[in-house]
């Protein structure tokens, strides 16, 4: 089950170009192999790095509802600190959630040159608490195992 959730917070990460995530995803994916590894063996080590890594991920998860939930000092239309600050993207989630309906803003001068603006209407769960439902699904995971 941490497997198939880590697998599915990464594909929704690499659709939406958030490079953090995606590095994050792909170090616990590979130490939740590490912990099965060591679990299977029983060997000690291969343990406490994944007990250490569960308290990071589980701090990270932490990390990722507030910046979602925006608190404290992190804004998501100032902070672009899930891609790295290399590109304008958002959570996946923005544009795709359920019953969302994309509406593209033609002729607009806010945007840069290689982009569109669009607008988000009509969605049954706003993107932030699909992503903070995620993050929280995972720190119960991570606590449970």
């Amino acid at each position: 089950l941490l497997q198939v959730a880590a697998l599915e917070r990464q594909i929704f990460d690499f659709l939406g170009y958030q490079w953090a995530p995606i590095l994050a995803n792909f170090l616990h994916i590979m130490a939740v192999i590490l912990g099965i590894f060591g679990t299977i063996q029983y060997r000690s080590r291969y343990l406490m790095m994944y007990a250490v890594w569960l308290v990071l991920w589980v701090g990270w998860n932490a990390f990722i509802i507030c910046f979602y939930l925006e608190v404290g000092r992190l804004s998501q239309d100032r902070d672009f600190i899930m891609t790295f600050n290399t590109s304008l993207h958002r959570s996946w989630w923005m544009e795709n959630g359920p019953g969302c309906l994309v509406t593209p803003v033609l002729n607009s001068q806010l945007a840069p040159e290689d982009h569109h603006v669009i607008t988000v209407s009509g969605c049954l769960l706003d993107y932030q608490y699909i992503e903070v439902v995620s993050s929280a699904t995972q720190i119960f995971l991570a606590v449970r195992g």
